[in-house]
């Protein structure tokens, strides 16, 4: 019996039937099988792992195992794989509620890249085209939907009203305009080096020759990389301006400010000296460039009986619970052991740690 030869056959776009008749085929090679599994495996264990660039800023290295995947097993291939790593992926590091259609942004990520790169002369031009469908469609578009579907599911249809309403904010246009030109040279470098390798394998048709930049690429790769630091300079300035530094504390982070303000209203103040004082810094906006932080402080007092009783239901709650708590989590704690009494408004010197203004405003009974 003759062995079919496996087609090697380029294709200019994917709009044609022996363009999915190959990428079908992928299912049917017990090799690629085997590599298709390796990269799921290096997708997954990448999940976790990013180049910081700066604050919400950072390349995620799992884009290069799915683009290298998606160029190497096609589109076909491409929606099992996604559908298995982001399964797993969540098994291993979990994040939040797991919500099925979630796992649509990470096929559409994959066949966008499987789209531009499979069976192709994989080019710069290419490269970057694939970025941009993922930045504008999936992050900018798709992912905003999808949030707004879970919002909906859990019952906050006005949170997912906003979701939508956001999907075009200044914060998010910026934040991808910054990433989709760093992004972009960082795949291009990434599969220009592994090309020779997944083609000696034969695994992909299209040499290292297509990836050469040629002084017209070069150009623009070079623009798009000042396009990108410029938009990821007005990105953080505007993000600072706008959005309030607690949202990316850690839990560490979070109980140290809160513990130093609950000081700093106790010795500024003798309204409470008899109670036990939690304070949780519910905003802390500081420019970019700034030293003054303004923080919003909610001043709350124990209920001694409240946290008692839930100590008693739960022996976890302790008051590390209650110090560990963001802007929302008093009015979510179900035994309700804090109550408010005061909002704080302090000006705070980052860098001597001085605090320039101290004002504390009394809840109306």
């Amino acid at each position: 019996m003759t062995k079919t030869q496996k087609s090697t056959a380029l294709y200019p776009h994917p709009f044609s039937k022996a363009y999915w008749r190959d990428a079908a085929a992928e299912l049917k090679d017990v090799n690629m099988l085997v590599v298709t599994a390796l990269l799921i495996a290096l997708r997954v264990a990448l999940k976790p792992l990013a180049i910081p660039l700066g604050p919400q800023l950072s390349i995620q290295t799992a884009m290069l195992a799915t683009a290298l995947g998606a160029m190497i097993y096609g589109p076909v291939m491409a929606i099992p794989a996604a559908i298995i790593s982001d399964t797993i992926g969540f098994m291993i590091y979990p994040t939040g509620d797991y919500f099925l259609p979630f796992v649509l942004t990470e096929i559409a990520s994959t066949l966008f890249y499987a789209l531009f790169l499979y069976r192709a002369k994989v080019t710069p031009t290419r490269v970057m085209l694939s970025r941009f469908c993922i930045c504008f469609f999936v992050n900018v578009i798709l992912q905003q939907v999808v949030f707004a579907w879970w919002y909906i599911y859990i019952g906050s249809p006005e949170q997912a009203k906003n979701q939508i309403l956001g999907i075009m904010t200044v914060a998010r246009i910026f934040k991808n305009l910054a990433m989709f030109p760093i992004e972009s040279v960082v795949l291009t470098l990434f599969l220009r080096f592994l090309l020779p390798v997944t083609q000696r394998a034969g695994l992909t048709y299209c040499g290292k020759a297509e990836m050469r930049f040629d002084k017209k690429q070069l150009t623009t790769l070079v623009s798009l990389v000042l396009v990108g630091c410029v938009s990821a300079t007005g990105y953080m300035y505007y993000r600072y301006e706008n959005s309030s530094r607690s949202a990316d504390y850690s839990k560490e982070e979070r109980m140290a400010a809160n513990q130093a303000m609950a000081q700093l209203v106790q010795e500024n103040t003798t309204q409470w000296d008899d109670e036990t004082v939690v304070c949780v810094v519910d905003s802390a906006y500081r420019g970019l460039l700034e030293e003054e932080t303004d923080y919003t402080v909610a001043v709350y007092v124990l209920d001694a009986e409240a946290f008692a009783a839930g100590q008693a239901a739960d022996p976890s709650y302790t008051m590390d619970t209650l110090w560990g708590y963001s802007k929302s989590g008093p009015g979510k704690d179900e035994y309700q052991s804090l109550i408010k009494v005061a909002t704080a408004q302090v000006v705070k010197n980052e860098k001597t740690g001085e605090v320039l203004s101290f004002q504390c405003t009394a809840e109306e009974p």
